[in-house]
């Protein structure tokens, strides 16, 4: 095994192209690795002494997430690692990464990481400690066994985390058929005129393409408003300085999945706070990215997520009209007919991005309450389904940990 490494001190910076590195950071990966989409930030500078290759295992050394751990699998990009993780390079002829990963994975080290780390000021376990770990090696041919009974239980939990990603990645279908209207023709020309009195306001030629154009002619078909006209964006900030908690919860752009619009946040040390980390946000607000806003990374926040702290780069809508319901908010926000504008009001090039005046001005279909209500019932149903995958794949997850963990300690863990 080569010697374990710490991280690089980098800062973190939007990533504009795939030559860039992605950078893993103990805040881009959960217990089941990085998710699939996610949107990885680059580092400044750029060191490739901390460079990752295929199955390299990093071990989170510090913060509310110590021990968790990462296998590096998808090399189709160039990727190195952030300074609160360890990278573990090991000796595959000894012991298979994959196992040492799945390893990690049972109580036996949830109680190891709970008895050595260091809980003054923020919990941490260093290189040498995380070295010293005792772990139960049977022969490679067992440990293959194993590796693979485990690959099956994983591939079974991801198939129904996708059923139940599915049922909400689908509402766009849904939404239109409900609102009687119909998708916007593809019109993908790169080459038009306009006539100088339908200029108004920019004159930029990707704001005026024909598919824009396209659900501009949609949306006047039916009943609509101004977003601006029905919401107020929340300015409650955060004053870090006032903080006396050694962690805060924050939800960043990637903690956001586009394909779902469910978020979830992360533990991070208050003296590691990135500079966008300013925005509270509170039960029921929806938060939309203005950094790529057509990907989609819009939520709708739960009791959860009251009092965490958002990025900048999120516009927090707290106040809504009473011509809408805020569910049916969220799924419109969500939809074609609204992310495509949310692309053409943008501007930037390679990370579009819009301003809040901008965002105000994506039109809304505001049908009657009733339809409104129709829309949100099939969402909460949707929800619910999904809600119920989730917690099969989790059951079944956690019936193979503790099998695996048997194999290796006996029925009765040590």
């Amino acid at each position: 095994m080569q010697e374990p490494a710490y991280g690089a001190a980098s800062r973190a910076v939007p990533r504009i192209n795939q030559n860039q590195p992605r950078y893993i950071r103990i805040t881009d990966f959960d217990d089941d690795g990085i998710e699939t989409d996610h949107e990885f930030l680059t580092a400044d500078p750029v060191d490739l002494d901390h460079e990752l290759i295929k199955d390299d295992l990093l071990f989170a050394r510090s913060g509310a997430t110590v021990g968790k751990t990462y296998l590096h699998e998808d090399t189709s990009e160039p990727a190195i690692f952030a300074g609160y993780c360890i990278r573990f390079r090991l000796n595959k002829y000894n012991v298979l990464p994959r196992f040492v990963y799945f390893f990690t994975k049972t109580d036996v080290y949830a109680r190891w990481v709970a008895a050595i780390q260091r809980p003054s000021g923020q919990p941490n376990i260093n290189k040498e400690e995380f070295k010293n770990i005792q772990i139960p090696v049977p022969p490679i041919a067992t440990q293959t066994e194993l590796v693979a009974a485990m690959d099956e239980a994983r591939s079974q939990r991801k198939q129904k985390l996708a059923q139940a990603d599915a049922l909400l990645s689908s509402l766009d279908n849904y939404l239109l058929n409900t609102l009687g209207l119909d998708r916007p023709d593809k019109d993908d020309r790169k080459v038009f005129s306009i006539q100088c009195s339908g200029i108004n306001g920019r004159f930029d030629p990707h704001f005026h393409a024909p598919s824009f154009k396209q659900v501009s002619r949609l949306l006047s078909t039916t009943i609509t408003a101004s977003l601006g006209s029905l919401v107020s964006f929340s300015k409650e900030t955060w004053k870090l300085e006032d903080d006396e908690n050694s962690t805060f919860r924050y939800i960043e752009i990637s903690n956001v999945k586009p394909e779902t619009g469910e978020a979830r946040w992360s533990e991070v040390p208050v003296k590691e706070a990135p500079s966008r980390a300013r925005m509270v946000v509170r039960t029921d607000d929806i938060i939309v990215s203005l950094t790529r806003p057509h990907h989609g990374s819009i939520a709708y926040l739960s009791t959860e997520f009251d009092g965490c702290i958002a990025s900048t780069g999120f516009a927090v809508i707290r106040y809504v009209s009473k011509l809408v319901d805020r569910d049916y908010l969220w799924c419109v926000l969500r939809s074609q007919i609204c992310l495509q504008q949310m692309l053409q009001r943008s501007s930037g090039g390679n990370y579009p991005a819009i301003i809040k005046s901008e965002l105000e001005n994506v039109i809304v279909p505001v049908p009657g309450m009733a339809i409104q209500k129709t829309v949100v019932a099939e969402v909460q149903n949707r929800r619910n389904e999904a809600r119920r995958l989730r917690s099969q794949a989790d059951r079944g997850w956690q019936e193979a940990k503790k099998w695996f963990e048997e194999q290796l300690l006996g029925a009765k863990p040590l």
